[in-house]
């Protein structure tokens, strides 16, 4: 392998592990505050690629205005989505609310064959995004630079409004003692409504850019992304958003170069992802950057 196509490598591995972290941000929030893994978060993240699509195509948006459009649905979409499935059954068994969120997943996928139809769609990537920018002998996209840039923005936002802000101490003592937060009267809903709106803004992103890097959308196209980011969020240590960024890297660092160095088994690759999973559950079962915590009973 020539030193210009190992850069091509690394350069769509960044690119790559970019959108996974920002997907997976999304299902390590919602884990830390209510102790549930959202299945239905790909999903999301596939509405938000439609939305954005039917903005431009459509309502004849520029892509900047479609980007806010989708931003805003979407939000409120994950917050409606967690007032009528998983609201209701917080105070139930966890496997209520699991099935919940399965039976979420599966109504949102077959109301977007309903709605968008089963073939797939093409997407036209905005000539700025899709420019080939040439560093020397290493020619890369624009938009794989871009995600980058846009994942370690977000990510600077997110963590300056977890670490800086009162409503980020609230999430912080919802997800450390939700009746601890109750007791010193935090609106522990209104944090919970505020954790989806985020997670599913941030998957909105990833369904906007990944639409940009892989411009076809069908209804499913959520599914694969969507375990492979909860994989990464494992992997970094669920609850973990710092977890959640280097599960997303690792996985996209992982899944690109074994491609490139072992060829013959890229028609395997989705399956990297999940030996991975198996390998790092065995060596640290809390995850990379995982702390074991202590059950209540």
């Amino acid at each position: 392998m020539t030193p210009a196509l190992f850069l091509q490598h690394i350069a769509n591995a960044l690119s790559l592990g970019s959108l996974y972290a920002l997907i997976a941000i999304g299902y390590t929030m919602v884990y830390g505050i209510l102790r549930l893994i959202n299945f239905a978060h790909g999903d999301v993240f596939m509405l938000g690629a439609y939305v954005a699509f039917y903005g431009t195509a459509i309502l004849s948006l520029p892509w900047w205005a479609s980007l806010i459009l989708t931003i805003l649905c979407i939000s409120l979409f994950g917050v409606g989505l967690e007032k009528i499935a998983y609201k209701p059954l917080r105070d139930s068994p966890k496997i209520s609310i699991m099935i919940s969120a399965i039976g979420a997943s599966y109504l949102i996928e077959n109301l977007a064959v309903l709605l968008f139809g089963g073939r797939p769609k093409g997407v036209t990537v905005p000539e700025m995004m899709g420019r080939v920018l040439h560093f020397g002998s290493v020619s890369i996209v624009t938009v794989s630079l871009v995600i980058p840039l846009f994942t370690f923005l977000l990510l600077a936002i997110l963590l300056w409004i977890v670490n800086r802000t009162k409503t980020g101490m609230a999430m912080r003592a919802v997800s450390t003692d939700v009746e601890a937060a109750r007791l010193m009267a935090i609106d522990v809903d209104g944090i919970v409504s505020i954790t989806f709106g985020i997670g599913s803004l941030l998957a909105a992103f990833g369904g906007i850019l990944w639409s940009f890097k892989y411009p076809q959308l069908n209804p499913l196209m959520g599914v694969m992304p969507g375990l492979k980011c909860f994989i990464a969020a494992v992997i970094g240590g669920i609850g973990s958003i710092s977890g959640a960024v280097l599960g997303g890297f690792l996985l996209g660092l992982i899944e690109i170069m074994t491609v490139a160095l072992l060829p013959t088994l890229s028609g395997y690759r989705d399956a990297f992802a999940f030996v991975l999973l198996i390998v790092v559950l065995l060596v640290k079962p809390t995850g990379l950057l995982g702390k074991r915590q202590a059950e209540k009973v």
